[in-house]
This record gives C-alpha cells, sequence and structure tokens, in this order.
C-alpha cells in the first residue's frame, strides 16, 4: 500500500508537471472503484484550472475553481502524468486531460483507490474532517501524543499508527521509529512518558522526512509511462528484517504480529 511518502512524491510529480493546467477532457474507463466515481465529473472538471494541489494524509486533493477532486490510491492504486497518446493499459481506468495534452492517469489493479469530488469546504467532507495531525507539521509533538496516549491502553505501535490521532505513520515507519526511539511496540501507549513520547516524534519526522527526501529522485521520471513513482529504497533499521544481527550487535531481530500488522524490534534496544 502506497505510504505518506510514496503519496508525498506522487503529489510532488503531479504540482511538478500540471500546476494551473486547464483540464480538456475526462475519460472514466472504469466507474467502480472503492466508492463510484461521480458521473459528472468529466462535465464538471471541463474547461477547470487546478488552482492547488496538496496532501491531506494519504489524499491527494487537487483543487478547482468550482471544487475539490479527492484522490486516494488505495492499496494499488497510482497516478502518472503522460502524453495523452500513450497506449492504454490494464487497469488504466481515468485520465484527466489538459489543453496541452498531457494526462494525469489513475492506474488501479486492486481498485481500491478512489476518486470524489465536493464542492464543498474539503477539510469537512467526512474522509477529511476525522484525520489526526500531520506528522510533519508543528501540530505533532510529544506533549500532544502524551495528552492524547492516557486513556489508551492500545498498543503503542497501533496507536501512532492511528489516522485519527495522526496520519500516514504506515506500518514500516512505526517500525523503525519506535527502534530508533527505544520503545518495545507492544507496549501500551498510556505507560509512555511524555519524555520518551518526545524522542518517538523527532524520529517519527526523521524517517518520514528521509523517505521523502530521497523519493524526491523519482521526479524526473514521472512522465515516464513505465517509472515507479514512491517505493524508493530506504536504510532500514529493524523491518523486514527477522533473525538479523541487530545493529547494536547485542541481539538478534524478532518479529510479531501486532494489530495484525508484522512488527520488528530489538530486544536489547527495546526492552519490553
Amino acid at each position: 500500500m502506497p505510504e505518506l511518502p510514496e503519496v508525498e512524491t506522487t503529489k510532488n510529480g503531479i504540482v511538478h508537471n500540471l500546476k494551473s493546467k486547464t483540464v480538456k477532457q475526462v475519460i472514466i474507463r472504469q466507474p467502480k472503484l472503492r466508492w463510484p466515481v461521480p458521473e459528472h465529473l468529466p462535465d464538471t472538471l471541463a474547461q477547470q484550472t487546478i488552482q492547488t494541489i496538496q496532501r491531506r494524509g494519504k489524499y491527494i486533493l487537487l483543487t478547482f475553481p468550482n471544487g475539490h477532486l479527492i484522490s486516494h490510491l488505495g492499496m494499488s492504486g497510482s497516478f502518472r502524468v503522460l502524453p495523452t497518446q500513450t497506449p492504454i493499459k490494464k487497469h488504466d481506468h481515468i485520465d484527466i486531460i489538459f489543453q496541452d495534452d498531457l494526462c494525469l492517469r489513475y492506474h488501479d489493479p486492486r481498485r481500491f483507490g478512489c476518486l470524489l469530488w465536493t464542492d464543498q469546504a474539503v477539510e469537512q467532507h467526512k474522509l477529511i474532517s476525522v484525520l489526526g495531525v500531520e506528522p510533519l507539521e508543528q501540530d505533532l509533538t510529544g506533549e500532544y501524543l502524551y495528552k492524547k496516549s492516557r486513556p489508551k491502553r492500545v498498543a503503542i505501535k497501533n496507536f501512532i499508527m492511528d489516522s485519527h490521532i495522526v496520519v500516514g505513520v504506515g506500518n514500516i515507519y512505526a517500525n523503525e521509529a519506535l527502534f530508533l526511539a527505544n520503545i518495545h511496540p507492544s507496549t501500551p501507549a498510556q505507560k509512555v512518558g511524555l519524555a520518551q513520547y518526545e524522542k518517538l516524534v523527532a524520529h517519527i519526522k526523521q524517517v518520514l522526512a528521509t523517505a521523502i527526501q530521497q523519493g524526491g529522485t523519482t521526479l524526473r521520471d514521472f512522465t515516464n509511462a513505465d517509472g515507479q513513482a514512491g517505493y524508493f529504497q530506504q536504510t532500514l533499521h529493524v523491518y523486514g528484517k527477522a533473525g538479523e544481527q541487530c545493529s547494536c550487535g547485542r541481539a538478534t531481530i524478532e518479529k510479531i504480529v501486532i494489530g495484525q500488522r508484522a512488527s520488528y524490534f530489538c530486544p536489547a534496544c527495546q526492552p519490553i
């Protein structure tokens, strides 16, 4: 599943190529995504110019004079910016074609993503209004997580992955941040102290910012039909490394399942 750094990289690629462009045509080949693609979209977007392109959580928001296009990549979705004449591939479901004949093409084999429309304030949309704070903004602090966690008996890993608390801390990044903060992933959130939360927030910001920075190298290939934005190479400390020696040299990395997600930790660095 695309995580926040991959979505941010995708958003940056769209901004780089399509900022302030005007829509000429919308082609919907497959309207049955997670929710039906609005039938009126071709008429609604015709001759409309993109004003802003933003990310909120894992949603990409394209703002036009008459409303907002809300998109989510789901499990397998991706956007590519292509020349309009680029041959259609299987699972290329939607084209937004611009006046210069560039095309924003949505591809989604599993069809768990979405493209929705609202002409109301986007922050009031039911999918957006419930989202927690952005992890790379000033609203995410150790004090914020500490206060939110006081009644929470849930494992700390599940707590920081809860999009109602903070958005975009996916499984890989939660594992890595907890390792760097020396917190066992199954520790109850209410048992983590303020100083630990401050350390954890610093590492959440660090691992996400590093992943986004690495993903920036894909921008030059964003108009390549065969390119793959995101899923860039990362230097991981624990994720996917069960059975390997930890970099501390004192223990072997272990794997457990928390909330149906694989969780990796070093028992020496992250004692329970």
